[in-house]
């Protein structure tokens, strides 16, 4: 991997450092070939991940259904099974609920938060208000 090895403990100062552009430049070339391999790496071991995860959401959405019919049948035994049906969604419509307040709770806070490109503007007016003071 590594080319034209060879020991430079007798070499001057001066071939050290006529030496050093080149040396810079294949450091940085093998950086960039490292970089690009590990982010194809990355890209595709996140891609296989995703579907794994799109196969998991999948069948839990299949299996959402299978609760509520379930949540149906166990009440029915108490209730008529259209009241059965009522209260399920009833229940169901109440959780919307109550997480669409969280969410819209966790929202207003993410809007209140200043971004980093407001801060950048923030630091930006500030200096130049500081150098029309002067």
């Amino acid at each position: 991997m590594v080319k034209d090895y060879r020991d430079r403990a007798d070499d001057s100062l001066l071939t050290l450092l006529g030496d050093l552009p080149d040396l810079v430049s294949r450091l940085v070339k093998a950086e960039i070939d490292a970089a690009k391999t590990w982010i194809s790496r990355t890209a595709k071991d996140a891609g296989i991940g995703s579907v794994w995860f799109l196969i998991a959401l999948f069948f839990l959405f299949w299996t959402v259904p299978v609760i509520l019919v379930f949540a149906i049948a166990g009440l029915s035994s108490w209730f008529p099974v259209w009241l059965s049906a009522i209260i399920t969604f009833g229940i169901l419509l109440l959780a919307v609920l109550v997480f669409a307040a969280l969410g819209i709770l966790k929202f207003r806070k993410v809007l209140r938060r200043e971004n980093p490109a407001q801060a950048v503007a923030t630091d930006v007016r500030i200096v130049k208000e500081a150098g029309n003071g002067r």
